[in-house]
């Protein structure tokens, strides 16, 4: 994928990232993991009690109307939003330059606008085992009821932040430091051995 100065943006995930299938399939792949490369992966954040300028702000760029609270989140075709801590929102697009368009829509009076395209990974994991691998992981009640579709959740699996969005009834999406993205890749894909897992 290519970023606005032409220059062809690399996987972090490396050697790594292995199509194909893996681990037991005794019942066939419990989850599919992919990197799904959006062009624009943009963080916002409001001053306090301009929350609602911001979710209205969010949709004026992106056309996605935000719940108001943190951890809601909506999803459209091609680009999907979500709240993860109060005042705090994350805006992925397919498309690049969104954060371009986030700094001429929120002001300084409203809140930040910092474009994290190129220092996060997004990593989507879905089928009828997600919820079980993630959960090894990470302390959150994956279940619809709890962690509703479109919402977002902030947490941590030991050193590295992760970002959450439930994206389907069995498929989540979870951002990370691009850093941290290759070990993070590396353990998620020892934890979907016991169930199989396939390599899109």
């Amino acid at each position: 994928m290519a970023n606005d100065v032409g220059v062809e943006r690399q996987s972090p995930l490396g050697p790594a990232f292995q199509p194909g299938s893996h681990g037991n399939f005794a019942d066939g792949a419990g989850v599919t993991l992919s990197e799904t490369q959006p062009g624009s992966i943009v963080q916002v954040a409001a001053w306090p009690g301009a929350e609602k300028q911001m979710i209205a702000a969010i949709r004026s760029v992106t056309g996605l109307a935000l719940p108001d609270g943190a951890g809601g989140g909506v999803m459209g075709d091609t680009k999907a939003a979500f709240g993860f801590a109060p005042g705090k929102f994350m805006a992925v697009d397919e498309a690049e330059n969104l954060a371009d368009s986030f700094a001429m829509t929120v002001t300084p009076q409203i809140g930040t606008v910092t474009d994290l395209s190129h220092g996060r990974t997004a990593i989507r994991i879905g089928g009828p085992k997600a919820k079980w691998v993630l959960a090894k992981f990470f302390a959150i009640d994956f279940s619809i009821a709890a962690f509703p579709l479109g919402a977002g959740r902030s947490t941590m699996h030991h050193d590295i932040f992760a970002q959450i969005q439930r994206t389907g009834a069995d498929q989540f999406d979870v951002y990370v430091f691009r850093s941290f993205a290759r070990s993070f890749w590396k353990a998620l894909c020892h934890a979907s051995e016991e169930v199989g897992y396939e390599v899109q």
